[in-house]
């Protein structure tokens, strides 16, 4: 531990973007509260900022207090990003200003859940080895095709964090408080938030495939994986039987068994429940996300869309 860093009060930023997820931001910013607690000192110093200067407003309508973006010398050691909802209504060139400024003073920049996002409209993120909440990966991918994040909990890559949100920023915390004060230090405040298990940063952030589909045949399983990767491009039968090492009819006869479905609905289905992440979140027209999710043509998709849905995609978008 750095005698330097024990003796100084690091001063942390957490600028939240209307509709946040409050467990993500208390997740990040509750740690720091609670080893000021048990330093029995101000180590951490928080600071809450928001576009506009208001009240941010999380995704539960509860407002958390917040001041202008910090501007020069702010004196920030870190600032993190948390946003959440629909990253199609992100559109804060002051904040993307704000971070291209921490960033050029020496900043430390972070991203939180759908932070990450921003981080990449700012141009922070290239050549950098990232994460993003696994529900805003598809919308990220679509617009900076350049990135390519990792379905990790958190990564540290030099000054830049990110973290895929939710209960994660715990972990993340853990590793940077211990960074600072010593792996017992952090030991202390993670069981002060009963944190027993800390999670390693490149745990995955979602399900394994197997608790996903209720499923555990493991040629099965990889055909699923596949499915999930091939979602612009979609592999056909015969090329997915031979990923699974058996042939096309027991292929058929394995989606009948453990998933009460046949090879070409799966399919469907996991290219549409993309389709639909991207309907709700990314400023992609209509016909872009049909070339995106596999399908021929716009009316194709809107066709398959109504028939799993009910409504049409227009309709999605709408909400």
């Amino acid at each position: 531990m750095s005698s330097i860093d024990a003796r100084n009060v690091q001063h942390i930023g957490f600028i939240l973007i209307p509709e946040f997820a409050l467990m993500s931001y208390a997740s990040a910013s509750e740690p720091l509260r609670a080893a000021n607690l048990l330093a029995g000192r101000e180590i951490y110093r928080l600071s809450t900022f928001s576009p506009d200067g208001a009240p941010a407003l999380s995704s539960g309508g509860v407002p958390v207090p917040a001041a202008p973006l910090p501007g020069r010398g702010s004196g920030l050691a870190t600032v993190f990003v948390c946003a959440g909802g629909s990253p199609r209504d992100w559109h804060y060139p002051a904040v993307l200003a704000c971070l291209r400024q921490l960033a050029r003073e020496g900043v430390r920049i972070g991203g939180i859940s759908g932070g990450p996002y921003l981080l990449a409209a700012a141009g922070l993120l290239t050549e950098r080895d990232f994460t993003i909440h696994w529900e805003h990966a598809p919308t990220l991918l679509e617009a900076f095709p350049a990135l390519s994040p990792r379905q990790a909990r958190f990564v540290v890559d030099g000054n830049r964090i990110t973290c895929g949100g939710g209960i994660a920023p715990l972990d993340m915390m853990h590793v940077l408080i211990s960074e600072r004060m010593g792996p017992d230090f952090a030991r202390r405040v993670s069981d002060w938030y009963l944190h027993t298990e800390v999670g390693e940063p490149t745990a995955p952030q979602r399900g394994s495939l197997a608790e996903r589909y209720g499923a555990h045949h493991p040629g099965l399983l990889s055909v699923l994986e596949k499915m999930e990767e091939t979602i612009e491009l979609p592999l056909d039968r015969t090329a997915m039987a031979r990923i699974a090492g058996v042939t096309p009819r027991h292929l058929d006869r394995l989606f009948a068994a453990h998933l009460g479905s046949t090879f070409l609905d799966q399919y469907r289905r996991i290219r549409l429940q993309h389709a639909r992440r991207l309907l709700e979140q990314s400023p992609l027209s209509i016909s872009e996300i049909a070339i995106a999710t596999g399908f021929s043509s716009g009316a194709h998709f809107s066709r398959a869309y109504r028939n799993l849905y009910g409504i049409a995609p227009s309709e999605t978008r709408q909400v």
